[in-house]
């Protein structure tokens, strides 16, 4: 079930309005829905209300999207990247946590934000390590084109590198598959390239995301053409194009040469107006 409502600007104690948390919580009590995910980053007091009112699990976007990468990452490289976007997001509420605990002279047993922002300098040295060992595998590669596949999730970046490279990169029919750089040597009418397969991108990307993903979105930086990739079956592809433009816009890599390549052309149906 999904719930739509038109403001102009989000309630700032419950995200919607009061009318409107009635209606969800009224559908949430007779269906028994157990969790209700909100397409946008609350405020830790905003999910505190919400979880009053509800009385259930509450998710927004940017937990969900974490969440989702949690169980993707495979390498050190790309645990340690979402762990580090885990803390970010973590230590504003956990310092909000503490304080109201605090009040309550509680929180044994809990960890602290002071631990969070240890954790995190941690995160962002072992971080440091792996971007410099990145950057000298980018280096060894010498002179070679650059080409990076980029596009929003899921619309198979990582089918197309496969058939390109010959290759056997991980690819499966879900959100965020890719969480890792790949990079291959390809040669078309004998001219040597070096493909990369990156991160897909998404609408309103979480900062942290972009933060922690610094040495992945590196490669699109450096890359000598983009391919971007669109799956022009989705019905929403033109949003995903806008996206993707966005991110690239975000990471300053808008004005680089790209060329667009339509992709599930075989799941594409023609709408007739």
């Amino acid at each position: 079930k999904r719930f739509v409502q038109k403001m102009e600007k989000p309630n700032p104690k419950a995200f919607l309005g009061v009318g409107k948390l009635d209606e969800v919580r009224a559908y949430i009590e007779s269906n028994g829905i157990g969790t209700a995910i909100f397409d946008d980053e609350l405020s830790p007091a905003q999910i505190r209300n919400i979880e009053k009112v509800l009385d259930c699990k509450i998710l927004d976007r940017t937990n969900l999207i974490l969440d989702i990468f949690a169980q993707r990452a495979q390498t050190s490289s790309a645990k340690t990247q979402v762990e580090l976007a885990q803390c970010q997001y973590l230590l504003p509420r956990l310092t909000r946590l503490w304080t109201h605990l605090d009040k309550q002279k509680g929180g044994i047993g809990m960890r602290g934000p002071g631990e969070t922002e240890i954790e995190i300098d941690v995160l962002k040295k072992k971080l440091l390590t792996i971007d410099k060992q990145m950057a000298v595998q980018r280096k060894n590669r010498g002179k070679m084109v650059r080409v990076a596949l980029v596009g929003y999730t899921n619309v198979g970046k990582s089918t197309l590198m496969n058939v390109i490279s010959k290759s056997d990169v991980f690819a499966e029919n879900k959100l965020f598959a890719t969480l890792d750089t790949t990079v291959r040597k390809v040669v078309i009418k004998n001219i040597p390239f070096l493909m990369t397969d990156t991160v897909g991108f998404i609408r309103k990307l979480p900062t942290q995301l972009v933060e922690s993903f610094k040495s992945t979105l590196d490669e699109v930086r450096e890359a000598d053409l983009l391919l971007h990739v669109v799956d022009i079956s989705h019905p929403n592809f033109e949003d995903h194009i806008a996206s993707v433009n966005s991110v690239l816009d975000d990471i300053k890599c808008a004005d680089k040469p790209t060329v667009m390549v339509f992709n599930k052309i075989d799941a594409y149906s023609h709408e007739t107006i």
